[in-house]
């Protein structure tokens, strides 16, 4: 394995990164996700509310995150995935609302994640399947997406990854995008040969995998090389909960409701060298402040014990 990795969500502040960074260290990761997505909260996007923050030119956001990038590299800490902000389209939403997103919010996280030298960024794909009538004609949208993205991936090194995602409709969840590892790993070749560099892998999420019954080590073998981050997080099945692995069980005997041995043989199946990375920000704020340090702590000795079962 490169490293055990969690979100800089809750833990680095923009004010004093420093103290979040040694803190990370401190509990035992080698790696953050860096939460770019903290930027323009998704909840804001699904109310047509935009910011001002990526208004910014490439340039002022690079002196915005060169703390962040110099206490990094002082505690020992790789950037090693980011999360750009998402959804990257709201067929609800505005035009100006999208056309933001596609020109501006974009390219400038490709941007951010060159500066921060991070080698992988992950987007949502669009959640269109019941607007166009077909899961095909969703990924013809998402791909255009991808095509906007990719020339840049090439020239900056980086890979653009999708996840599974889950969708909800009246009331239930159900499969969103990304959620057959066939057609996924069809598109990622496909796209990858079309232009001859790796600018499309995949981020395996246990979270959203978990409430739709994807079976994680069938999935996890259909993917092989194209699996490139992860996204590590506990739910009861029901809600997505973005908490601490093992903490749910589907009976009173304490069997896990998440299928964490199907996921231990999935990665040790297909030789998964990269970062067990934790999604596990809102875990950290149900918890007293004080206690932060011992939770961060649990999470990545969790993060070790995955590591020495693979």
């Amino acid at each position: 394995m490169t490293g055990i990795g969690v979100q800089t969500k809750n833990v680095i502040s923009d004010e004093n990164p420093q103290d979040g960074f040694r803190l990370l260290k401190q509990a035992g990761f080698s790696d953050v996700d860096f939460s770019l997505n903290g930027y323009l909260l998704n909840t804001d996007l699904y109310r047509n509310s935009l910011n001002q923050f990526f208004d910014r030119s490439a340039a002022e956001l690079e002196a915005y995150f060169t703390p962040h990038k110099r206490a990094a590299k002082e505690a020992g800490i790789s950037i090693s995935q980011m999360h750009m902000p998402y959804p990257a389209y709201i067929p609800t939403a505005k035009k100006e609302v999208n056309e933001y997103l596609w020109n501006e919010v974009a390219p400038k996280s490709m941007q951010v994640c060159h500066f921060l030298e991070c080698p992988y960024i992950v987007i949502h794909g669009f959640k269109l399947a019941r607007y166009l009538g077909s899961e095909d004609a969703e990924w013809e949208r998402t791909e255009r997406f991808l095509d906007h993205l990719a020339p840049t991936a090439k020239e900056m090194g980086i890979t653009v990854c999708i996840e599974n995602l889950y969708d909800n409709v009246g009331g239930h969840l159900v499969e969103g995008p990304c959620c057959n590892v066939h057609k996924a790993v069809a598109r990622i070749d496909g796209f990858n040969e079309r232009y001859g560099a790796e600018v499309l892998g995949f981020c395996f999420d246990t979270g959203h995998a978990n409430l739709v019954g994807i079976d994680f080590e069938r999935f996890l073998n259909g993917l092989g090389p194209r699996l490139k981050v992860l996204h590590i997080h506990d739910n009861d099945g029901i809600s997505d909960l973005h908490q601490i692995p093992f903490t749910f069980t589907k009976t009173r005997e304490n069997r896990p409701s998440t299928d964490w041995e199907g996921f231990i043989r999935g990665l040790r199946s297909i030789g998964y060298q990269g970062t067990l990375s934790f999604e596990t920000a809102p875990v950290l704020s149900a918890f007293p402040e004080s206690m932060k340090p011992e939770v961060l702590g649990f999470i990545a000795r969790i993060g070790q014990y995955f590591a020495d079962a693979i």
